[in-house]
């Protein structure tokens, strides 16, 4: 697996973080695969500028040609600087493998500030990838969290499935949902939900847990109760 971290490349004003994610995904594309595309919520505090809640995307990449880190890097620290949004401050990191200290800085990040010397010392002490893009670079502290978050596997809302970048609405069966790898569970108590119909509302955003897809759910407890008994929720 190859881990894709981004962060701060936005602005309010323009597209943002998850729809350049789709855009690296749809340009790397059929040289890697995507695995998933992921938003993860950072510490959400006023003294930590952030375009909208704080949180930054990470990308979940198979390599099918044999390029290495380095060059895979280049690729898309090209493309986002292709697309670099004035007053934004984007950061790029890419890994590979397992490193547990990344999964505790990104566990850091989200409780508390972090300041940008410590991300660019882990990168540099563990031989990760790490690029400021423009701006303050801010955006490497972010982009190096959603890599330790997406290694760990256990953390985040689903953006994109696999390479298919449809994005389902309103009603959708369970067994459609199945076909797609997603797990569906009942939130309150874990149940799993095998049949039935789900109002899944604007976008499918299932979670990441345990490195597995799982849209959480709840009773309907509205007047289409009848014909879909199940709304979907939205967790981080």
């Amino acid at each position: 697996m190859i881990y894709v971290g981004i962060d701060d490349t936005d602005t309010a004003e323009t597209r943002g973080t998850n729809q350049l994610a789709k855009f690296i995904v749809r340009t790397l594309a059929p040289d890697y695969r995507c695995v998933w595309i992921a938003r993860h919520q950072l510490l959400f505090d006023r003294r930590i500028p952030y375009t909208s809640k704080n949180g930054s995307a990470s990308i979940v990449l198979e390599g099918q040609n044999g390029e290495g880190i380095q060059s895979l890097a280049d690729r898309i620290e090209a493309i986002m600087r292709s697309d670099f949004i004035e007053g934004s401050d984007p950061g790029l990191c890419v890994a590979a493998g397992h490193v547990s200290a990344l999964i505790d800085f990104a566990h850091r990040c989200q409780r508390e500030i972090v300041p940008q010397a410590d991300a660019r010392a882990l990168a540099k002490e563990h031989n990760i990838l790490l690029r400021g893009l423009g701006g303050t670079e801010d955006g490497v502290i972010g982009s190096l969290a959603a890599v330790g978050l997406a290694m760990h596997g256990n953390d985040g809302r689903i953006v994109q499935l696999g390479d298919s970048a449809d994005d389902l609405s309103g009603c959708q069966s369970v067994e459609s949902l199945h076909a797609l790898g997603v797990t569906v569970r009942c939130h309150a108590d874990s149940q799993l939900i095998t049949t039935g119909f789900i109002d899944i509302g604007k976008k499918l955003r299932p979670n990441l847990r345990d490195r597995r897809f799982v849209l959480f759910v709840e009773p309907n407890q509205t007047e289409t109760a009848s014909e879909t008994p199940w709304l979907a929720l939205k967790l981080h």
